[in-house]
């Protein structure tokens, strides 16, 4: 399947995951695994799962922790995650039809 858009995907990934920023670019890249450190666990499963449900109290949470810098790329990684994960299944789906 002729995918082409994958290296605007691949470059998205790379300056989100792997430049600097204000979150440590090993928990950007554990968030979009879908594997968070243990305290934001709880945030990446809801924006994985429903994240039409997140609201400010979700990240209030995690504010005395977390600079609104790195729980803006926390957030943006998770969701860029399950994205992938999501279009991944997609694609396999259409190439097994």
């Amino acid at each position: 399947m002729n995918d082409r858009f994958a290296s605007f995907r691949r470059a998205t990934a790379a300056a989100l995951l792997e430049s600097g920023g204000a979150a440590p670019a090993d928990v950007r890249q554990a968030v979009a695994r879908g594997t968070p450190p243990a305290d934001l666990q709880p945030l990446v499963e809801k924006i994985r799962s429903r994240a039409y449900t997140v609201t400010d109290r979700d990240l209030d949470a995690l504010r005395s922790h977390y600079t609104e810098d790195q729980l803006f790329e926390i957030v943006v990684a998770a969701a860029f995650g399950a994205a992938s994960e999501r279009l991944a299944a997609a694609h396999k789906a259409l190439e097994e039809a």
